[in-house]
């Protein structure tokens, strides 16, 4: 079957004409500038492939290992280069999912395999987190939902989009009952390193044999521009099937994305750029918060990692109404309903973006519809 258009997406399309003034819900830091790079790149680098490995720069795929905290168990050959995380994602299922094949993941969450899923012809199963228990994880559902016929756990850490993390208990938990059926399971990692109340859990392919860890430069570095993410997985089978796809697709990596990349994951860079997201996010987020509980109209959760959270609308709001009239003149405000997500009473907020996002901008308008609507 064809791959069928997401809400998220169609949304997105839809609003790429509207040249909004300000934005609320920016999923990703502040982008550092090409300049920032320039004198560390070699003007006679070929614009070829790197011309040293079909899985990526191994300078990077070290860069990863290190920066996910994985040299204890993984090695540079356990990773793949991709064109971001959703590459990456795709890579995997596609090589691991067949027809009639069943496949759990969560909602709200990330719905790359859920569309894929369909497209596929494979059952899918979700794990439907709960608003009014804090959206944490419900164990007991994925407990009832695998069957021997599942084939791929799919699960983002921290939750995309509510900010919710799985405590490192919990990830064990999700593995056994995956080997409990022989499943695979991806856990996307694209928010890891923006924890604001726990430490960053470890990667999934540390604990389980038939783990998968996805992520990318895209979100907490905002380098979403180099289309550069990774693949982690000691299943060197699984890593030459998804080598063996992208060949058919993407090919190979984009060199200036390998090679940016890799000067942004070296460790005295990366600690000084995760250390300035870390602080202009986490005051953000305190105004936020603020901001949400000084409006009768919004509550949410506050979100326990990454850059964007789900806040309710209170009783006859819809999302949908919301989002698009706010984009309208006079306002002109950016912002993503929850209608992606399958909550359609919600708004997506978020903290990235610095100061091109004009978030006060953006959320003293939303404040003025609000006491309007």
């Amino acid at each position: 079957m064809k791959v069928k258009i997401h809400t998220l997406f169609q949304y997105l399309l839809d609003t790429t004409q509207s040249d909004p003034e300000a934005f609320i819900g920016f999923s990703l830091a502040e982008p550092p500038k090409l300049g920032d790079f320039l004198k560390l790149l070699d003007p006679e680098m070929p614009l070829d492939w790197n011309l040293k490995s079909f899985r990526g720069l191994p300078e990077l795929r070290q860069r990863v290992i290190d920066q996910a905290n994985l040299q204890g168990c993984c090695k540079a050959d356990d990773v793949l280069i991709t064109a971001g995380a959703a590459e990456a994602n795709y890579l995997a299922f596609m090589q691991l999912v067949e027809p009639g094949d069943e496949v759990v993941t969560e909602t709200p969450g990330w719905p790359q395999i859920e569309v894929l899923a369909k497209a596929r012809q494979a059952k899918v199963n979700l794990v439907k987190r709960d608003e009014a228990n804090g959206w944490d994880f419900p164990m007991d559902q994925l407990e009832n939902l695998v069957t021997d016929k599942t084939r791929l756990i799919f699960l983002t850490n921290p939750n995309n989009p509510t900010g919710k993390l799985l405590s490192i208990e919990e990830l064990h938990q999700i593995a056994q009952i995956a080997d409990s059926v022989g499943a695979w399971l991806i856990i996307d990692e694209v928010y890891a390193g923006l924890e604001w109340s726990a430490k960053r859990a470890p990667s999934i392919v540390a604990i389980y044999e038939r783990g998968i860890t996805t992520g990318s430069v895209s979100k907490a570095l905002g380098l979403q521009g180099l289309r550069t993410g990774w693949l982690i997985c000691q299943d060197q089978n699984m890593m030459m099937d998804a080598i063996i796809l992208r060949e058919n697709s993407s090919e190979i990596m984009n060199v200036m994305g390998e090679v940016i990349a890799e000067v942004a994951l070296r460790p005295e860079r990366l600690d000084k750029a995760m250390d300035s997201v870390r602080r202009d996010s986490i005051a953000t987020l305190e105004h936020m918060d603020a901001y949400i509980k000084s409006e009768p109209k919004l509550s949410w959760h506050r979100p326990e990692a990454g850059l964007i959270g789900l806040a309710r609308l209170s009783e006859g709001i819809d999302g949908d109404r919301f989002a698009k009239r706010l984009l309208a003149e006079p306002y002109k405000t950016f912002l993503l309903p929850g209608s992606a997500y399958g909550h359609s009473n919600h708004i997506r907020m978020g903290v990235g973006g610095g100061r091109a996002a004009k978030l006060e901008l953006g959320l003293a308008r939303m404040s003025q519809l609000l006491a309007e609507w």
